[in-house]
């Protein structure tokens, strides 16, 4: 392995920064194909955790991303550790992660030993073996989608060198997941419209009736019964019956 570099992950060797500009500068231009061309959200976080693992001086590595419920989920992390610090974070709903994606502010934690900000996230990480935190946003123009968080066995681990790394990361990192969660949306979208018009052919057949009161039939069951006008549908061609 070449100095400056660390170890390959995906075929790419990581360049530390000052080592080359040029190195560092090319690593993320394939991180980022790599990251949009990573399919759905799930996959899409997994390469961005398994990219900061190798990229940055941390020992652990996790994405939590924002929800409409409003209580995070964690799709993506590469320690058992990582899901045991977010979750009990996110039960008490304090520390640096819920601040993070709350106030959209990148935080550093030097050390847990001597962290006062959060005394009690701090006792329950530090229990846990993980002396420094740098929790970052994922943010797009419409809000924050998510959070970064790194974290090391060892205090005062991460730089300005780290910081840096960090934030180019979560930028790519925010594009790829706000894009791959829209293509979700688009994909779903359109599988719920084609269920829908099977499910009206499937009335207009059998009642002989039109396509706006076959829709409006559909509709109808959909409040009635409380129920997602796509699962009424899926419902009707699964068993050739509307709900009760």
């Amino acid at each position: 392995m070449e100095d400056g570099q660390k170890a390959p992950v995906d075929g790419y060797a990581f360049p530390v920064l000052g080592s080359s500009v040029d190195g560092v500068a090319d690593v993320f231009a394939r991180l980022a194909a790599e990251l949009h061309e990573s399919g759905g959200v799930e996959e899409t976080v997994e390469a961005v955790v398994q990219f900061a693992l190798q990229a940055l001086n941390c020992s652990h590595a996790g994405v939590a991303l924002a929800t409409r419920g409003g209580r995070p989920e964690v799709p993506a992390a590469t320690d058992p550790v990582v899901v045991e610090i977010y979750q009990w974070q996110m039960a008490g709903g304090n520390g640096p992660l819920v601040q993070s994606m709350r106030e959209h502010t990148t935080l550093l934690v030097r050390d847990t030993e001597t962290e006062t900000r959060w005394p009690d996230w701090a006792a329950k990480v530090r229990s846990l073996g993980v002396r420094s935190v740098l929790d970052v946003p994922l943010t797009t123009a419409t809000g924050t989608v998510g959070v970064l968080g790194l974290y090391s066995v060892e205090p005062d681990a991460f730089s300005q060198d780290d910081e840096a790394v960090a934030h180019i990361l979560a930028r790519h990192a925010s594009v790829a997941v706000a894009t791959a969660r829209d293509q979700e949306t688009l994909a779903r979208a359109v599988d719920a419209r084609k269920l829908v018009g099977q499910a009206m052919g499937i009335l207009m057949e059998r009642y002989d009736v039109n396509g706006d009161q076959a829709f409006a039939i559909l509709k109808r069951y959909s409040q009635d019964t409380n129920t997602k006008l796509r699962d009424v549908a899926q419902r009707l061609i699964d068993t050739r019956r509307l709900p009760h």
